[in-house]
């Protein structure tokens, strides 16, 4: 997925921030052996590649939310 630097998922509060690194935290891991995704966070303060990674897993794990909340039970009005 292409990042583009204007165009990015800003969580509203750190609960926010926690719920959408855990979507997507297993699946990092998974595909980066020996490393986490806590070890990419405190490399984004002075690395621009993994600001833009990080960027990128958050917007994947925006859309995963998105998808979830479409699937879910809406109740019938009455």
């Amino acid at each position: 997925m292409p990042s583009n630097s204007h165009d990015f998922i800003r969580p509203a509060d750190a609960s926010e921030r926690a719920y959408l690194e855990s979507l997507v935290r297993a699946d990092y891991d998974k595909s980066h052996p020996g490393e986490t995704l806590h070890d990419m966070k405190r490399r984004m303060s002075f690395s621009r590649e993994d600001q833009g990674l990080y960027r990128d897993w958050i917007a994947l794990a925006a859309a995963r939310a998105d998808a979830a909340q479409a699937a879910a039970p809406r109740p019938i009005a009455a």
